[in-house]
């Protein structure tokens, strides 16, 4: 005979599943990051750290309620059809229950909205797949289920995480390197977002139009004029790609060298502005097709 279910438990489960999907959306989200160009600005990750905790809350209350709506009646009602079909009917039921009871809330909002088709559907399969792994492990029946899905769930964001920071140590994932350019690569226009230039030529020489400007409107405490003007430039390789810079010397713009960001198709020089320790960057890109 089988141990009757305890839908309480099977509530708080479906909710811990919910909160340790997030938490390892997120683990995941900060490996990716790893992987991909810095910013203009740097993140404050004391900042970012702090939001998420205080976000705990939220999140355990949306996952509640998402499992109160969705996966406890997906729950039940593969019980029910476990006793008209036989007890194997519970576990393939649950996902097409949840993906049935999502249709009409999310297509409903969708068609108000006149939302994209695709859109709509990545997000009605996502949430379905989301939900469907809550009631799956919500399903079996024991006294220590909400113990075992504790453990195992965050062994696997504890593991994603230890072994994601191994697989960037040694190059198994892809961490994020600059490229290097070269002073092949720096011959032509580089532009920044409002679209002043510096201009680099094969014979060393180099021509600033606005650059590095910031207005005191945009910038009350911390303004500085723009730098026009004429001068010489170096590339200098450095011992890896990190060291590289690229000194540019225009009379009147005291520029200290500048940084190597950006990817190999779209390479991009920087500098520090802000406070010190901002990690904020003043970037200029290579010109489309710029030589």
């Amino acid at each position: 005979m089988h141990q009757k279910r305890s839908y309480a438990v099977a509530l708080v489960v479906s909710t811990l599943v919910g909160l340790l999907e997030v938490a390892l959306t997120v683990v995941v989200a900060l490996l990716y990051v790893q992987t991909q160009p810095p910013p203009d600005k740097g993140p404050d990750w004391v900042e970012i750290g702090a939001d998420l905790v205080g976000t705990v809350p939220l999140i355990g209350f949306i996952s509640f309620l998402l499992s109160l709506v969705f996966v406890l009646p997906a729950v039940a009602l593969a019980d029910l059809l476990g006793r008209w079909l036989g007890r194997h009917a519970a576990w393939w039921s649950a996902p097409l229950i949840v993906a049935a009871l999502l249709t009409p809330p999310v297509f409903g909002y969708a068609a108000y909205n006149d939302t994209q088709t695709r859109a709509t559907l990545l997000f009605w399969a996502s949430a379905t797949a989301s939900l469907s792994l809550g009631a799956l492990i919500a399903l079996p029946r024991g006294d220590r289920l909400l113990g075992r899905v504790a453990l195992w769930g965050t062994a696997v964001v504890a593991g994603t995480g230890l072994f994601g920071g191994l697989g960037l140590a040694v190059g198994l994932l892809p961490a994020y390197e600059p490229p290097r350019i070269g002073p092949e690569a720096m011959t032509g226009t580089w532009v920044d977002h409002t679209g002043n230039t510096l201009v680099f030529t094969a014979d060393g020489r180099v021509t600033a139009s606005g650059v590095g400007g910031r207005s005191s409107h945009d910038y009350p405490d911390n303004p500085s004029p723009s730098c026009s003007g004429s001068g010489t430039w170096v590339y200098e390789g450095g011992r890896d790609v990190w060291a590289q810079k690229v000194r540019v010397d225009i009379p009147g713009c005291g520029w200290p060298a500048w940084g190597v960001d950006g990817t190999a198709r779209e390479p991009r020089i920087h500098q520090h502005i802000g406070d010190p320790g901002s990690g904020e960057k003043y970037k200029l890109r290579k010109a489309s097709g710029g030589s």
